[in-house]
């Protein structure tokens, strides 16, 4: 074979000369990267190795901005604005030291934070991390438990489980056209509420009354009814010591089957404003598995209080009473949550409303009054009288009596109510000296049956009916002394007025 040259197989002169200044080039992973130079760059395989350790954590950067001013009750923060929206959270410090601020307002190169503290320690210069919105993990493990605006434990009982979902507690109200009818009564066991403002399951009514006229009373009745799956009280500003106290002596045995979600009126007012939106959010994941609901909200007056003070420092001009614009579409966001959805869930809303002054037409009370499907007032001379709950009877309706009731239960209800409107005219009249005992007969029907129908609508929790009982029967028992009468006739006021007596009132309706 020597001297003999050997021919390559295939064609040699297809194939590209190698060259042999060509680099030869390999993908490299971050992994691949660090032992080649452990050896020549040890820092920057010490940084390679952290980074490979923080792979897929989604810790590897954080968007961060400074402190460019301090007021009162708001930061100014710079370099944050591109990627921050409202109502994200801000982090302010490291570790126990750690609290959070929430985005109320965004400019083109700062935005506007409300602490979510009451104990303020920052600086100017200080630097802010961005965390995002705020998620929630709601889970059938809340039942039972007392929780902060934040879904954490306040009753001791350790640690909350986890739900599988993050939820956002600012969520929009359910479609229009995707909620269920509401059909079906609900028994509360409140006699005046089952008799003259009936509830449905999934409606939404209004607790009115000024300070001190029994709306924790009432509450404390409704929250220990027996015609709902689970419960969720949202105790919005309450104060600190009510809170076991509501929990332990007024809600009683339905703690176990209910959700209490707390903010104190010592807490910050972007808290508050979650806390309302935190129970809302409760209620619909309840809802959402098709579970009746009653959600008990106590005080939407202090969530708009609240609202007000976050509208303010957001730089929202006042338009009535203090309050800014922010108030009507907050309240109408949150109320509109409640209600019936697809699935057979359903929440049936009680929220309470603190008159400002007495003054039923105050901004809060006229807002709330014309969302809601129904209004209960309370009545200051009606609880110095000591008849609780007192509620003002001819000035509390419900938009949904005509489901609740039926044919014969409206005519038994609207004559009591002429009656109980007769009486409250007569009573006045007679303290006053202006009506006479016999006059007329309907008059005198009213002032005799009246006080008894009172006595019967007066209750506690240990008077509280359960499922089954049938507050018409009473009512028609009452009314049948009525019918038992003649009807007031002309010859009474006629000889009233010959014998120089006062006019008497004439029966009503």
């Amino acid at each position: 074979m020597s001297g003999e040259a050997v021919e390559p197989a295939g064609d040699a002169a297809s194939l590209p000369a190698p060259s042999p200044a060509a680099p030869r080039l390999r993908r490299l992973g971050l992994a691949d990267s660090i032992e080649p130079t452990a050896d020549r760059f040890p820092r920057l395989s010490r940084l390679l190795a952290g980074a490979a350790s923080l792979r897929g954590s989604g810790e590897l950067a954080a968007r961060c901005g400074t402190v460019q001013s301090v007021r009162q009750n708001t930061l100014i923060v710079d370099g944050l604005s591109k990627w921050s929206n409202l109502g994200d959270l801000l982090r302010v410090g490291d570790g126990d030291e750690a609290w959070f601020a929430q985005i109320i307002a965004a400019n083109p190169d700062t935005v506007v934070a409300k602490p979510m503290t009451t104990a303020i320690r920052v600086k100017v210069g200080d630097e802010v991390e961005l965390i995002g919105p705020i998620k929630l993990f709601p889970s059938q493990g809340w039942k039972g438990r007392i929780l902060d605006a934040f879904g954490r434990p306040l009753d001791g009982g350790g640690p909350v489980p986890a739900g599988h979902h993050r939820l956002d507690p600012y969520g929009p109200p359910p479609e229009a056209m995707k909620r269920e009818r509401i059909v079906e009564r609900a028994i509360t066991g409140v006699h005046a509420i089952d008799l003259f403002v009936p509830v449905c399951h999934g409606q939404r009514i209004g607790i009115f009354g000024g300070s001190g006229t029994g709306k924790s009373s009432l509450l404390s009745l409704l929250a220990n009814t027996r015609g709902f799956d689970t419960i969720v009280i949202g105790l919005i500003g309450e104060r600190g010591r009510e809170v076991r106290e509501f929990v332990e002596d007024k809600l009683g045995q339905g703690h176990r089957n209910a959700t209490v979600i707390a903010s104190t009126g010592d807490e910050a007012p972007s808290v508050r404003m979650l806390a309302a939106n935190t129970a809302m959010l409760a209620a619909e994941y309840f809802r959402d598995r098709g579970e009746r609901v009653l959600l008990i909200i106590d005080s939407v007056t202090r969530f708009a209080h609240a609202v007000r003070e976050v509208g303010l420092a957001a730089g929202e001009m006042p338009v009535v009473r203090g309050h800014t614009t922010l108030l009507y579409s907050s309240l109408s966001q949150l109320l509109e949550r409640a209600g019936p959805s697809e699935g057979g869930g359903m929440i049936t809303g009680i929220f309470s409303v603190l008159v400002d002054g007495d003054d039923h037409n105050e901004p809060v009370a006229d807002a709330v009054r014309g969302i809601l499907d129904g209004h209960i007032v309370l009545d200051r001379a009606i609880a110095a009288t000591g008849r609780f709950p007192a509620i003002n009877i001819p000035m509390s309706l419900s938009r949904l009596s005509d489901v609740a009731l039926d044919r014969e239960q409206t005519a038994l209800v609207r004559q009591a109510r002429r009656l109980i409107a007769t009486f409250e005219q007569a009573d006045e009249m007679r303290r006053l000296g202006g009506y006479v005992e016999g006059a007329d007969q309907y008059v005198d029907m009213a002032l005799k049956l009246v006080p008894q129908i009172y006595d019967y609508l007066t209750q506690d929790v240990q008077s509280l009916e359960q499922a089954g009982y049938d507050p018409f029967a009473r009512l028609a028992a009452f009314l049948a002394q009525a019918n038992s009468q003649p009807p007031a006739g002309a010859g009474r006021p006629a000889e009233a007025r010959r014998e120089g007596q006062a006019v008497p009132l004439q029966a009503q309706g």
